[in-house]
Formats: C-alpha cells, structure tokens, sequence
C-alpha cells in the first residue's frame, strides 16, 4: 500500500482526497498548512507527497524546497489552472509533476502512479548500464540505443540528453533544469534545448518519440510506457 502525504489547505478538498484515494487503496496523512505538511514528510516517509501551492502560512514552492533538502520523495503538486510561472518554479525546485485544478480523480491517481514508477526506477541507482523506457533500449557504456531492436544514431549531446531524461523517466523536467544539467551553466537557450529535442523525437521514431512528451512553457517528460492510442 502506497503512503501518500496530501497538503492542502481546502478542507473540502482535502476530505474529497482522503476518501477518493483511500478507496483506491493508499493510506492518506493530510496537513492543513506547510508546517504541519513538513511535520507529516518527516514523520510518515510518505511515497508520494501531493502538495498544494497555495498554503496559508508557508509558500507551496517554499514547502517543495525545505522537503527537497533532505528528502527526494515524489512531490505531485496542485496549481490553479494557468499559473505557468508558479508551475515553473515548483519543478524547478524539485517537484516531480502537476495536476492543474480543477482535476478528476482518475488524472490524479495517473500522475501518482508516473510518481511512484518514478520512485522505484530511481531507486535501481543512476549508474546502470542499461536502462529500459518502453521500446528504448539505452547501453550507456557503450553510448549506443536501439528502439525495437533498430540502432539509433545519436550525436553525443542528443545522447547525453536522451540518458538524462530516462534517469528522470516519469518527472517533468524544466527548460532551465535541462539545460543546466546537459549544457551546464555555459548555455541558457530554451530555443536549443527544443531543436535538440526535436531532433531526438525524430530519430527515436514513432514508438520512441510517443514517450518523449512536450509541455509548451513547461518542459519535457519521458515516459515509461508507451500511451494509449
């Protein structure tokens, strides 16, 4: 049974939460404010935490970044729909995903199984030689992938991008998070991260490139399977 952490100050909404997914099968801690929300990460070493962003005593992206500093557990967080720019700044102090409000239970408990598979592959260790997204098959060693069994020719770069993303596989990824993480801070266009991007959807083929998912000002998602037609 997964262990969920959901802050939010609607209590409304926090009821509908704890009854909606309790009768999923995840055993719900709720918090009202960001510090009983810390209290609760602390104390239940949640799977997954949900976090509103707007909290009535501490910021939700403040709330994403004390958590970030000792604990790498999922962070799915609830925006009011539109707020890119406060989005934005929650991924890129480490939350792993969003669900715009309002949001259906079912896209909800998507998002919180992304964050779990997340979870799990992260936990197999960043050092792998090989990693497995779907049809891509990526031998790090040797720098060498292959979609269904095809070789794929990749530039360094694309490669380096393609092996960063699949270690994040499942977590949205910030423009400026990519790029600081595959440039370094020598670059700062968004417009080259989205020609690079483009150009590896394109070599990945259509069962490859289903997995690597654009969000307009957002970012970049991989996938870890292969979505419904």
């Amino acid at each position: 049974m997964a262990r969920l952490v959901v802050i939010d100050d609607e209590m409304p909404l926090l009821r509908a939460l704890t009854i909606g997914l309790k009768a999923r099968g995840y055993e719900i801690f709720g918090a009202r404010t960001g510090a009983d929300g810390l209290a609760e990460v602390a104390l239940r070493v949640p799977d997954v935490v949900v976090l509103d962003l707007g909290l009535p005593d501490i910021d939700g992206v403040e709330v994403c970044r004390r958590i970030r500093q000792w604990s790498d557990v999922p962070v799915v967080v609830l925006s009011a729909h539109g707020s890119e720019a406060r989005k934005v700044e929650a991924l890129d102090e480490g939350a792993d995903d969003f669900v715009d409000k309002p949001f259906g239970m079912a896209e909800l408990e998507a998002r919180l199984r992304v964050a779990l598979r997340h979870r799990a592959k992260a936990g197999e260790g960043a050092d792998e030689p090989e990693i497995q997204v779907g049809p891509i098959l990526i031998e790090v060693p040797a720098r060498r992938v292959t979609v269904e069994g095809g070789e794929v020719d990749l530039t360094p770069r694309e490669f380096d991008l393609l092996v960063y993303l699949a270690r994040q596989v499942g977590r949205v990824v910030t423009h400026h998070v990519l790029l600081e993480s595959v440039w370094g801070d020598a670059f700062g266009s968004e417009a080259r991260a989205r020609v690079y991007v483009s150009r590896l959807r394109r070599k990945l083929g259509p069962s490859g490139a289903k997995l690597l998912k654009t969000l307009p000002g957002v970012g970049y998602q991989l996938l870890d399977e292969t979505p419904a037609r």
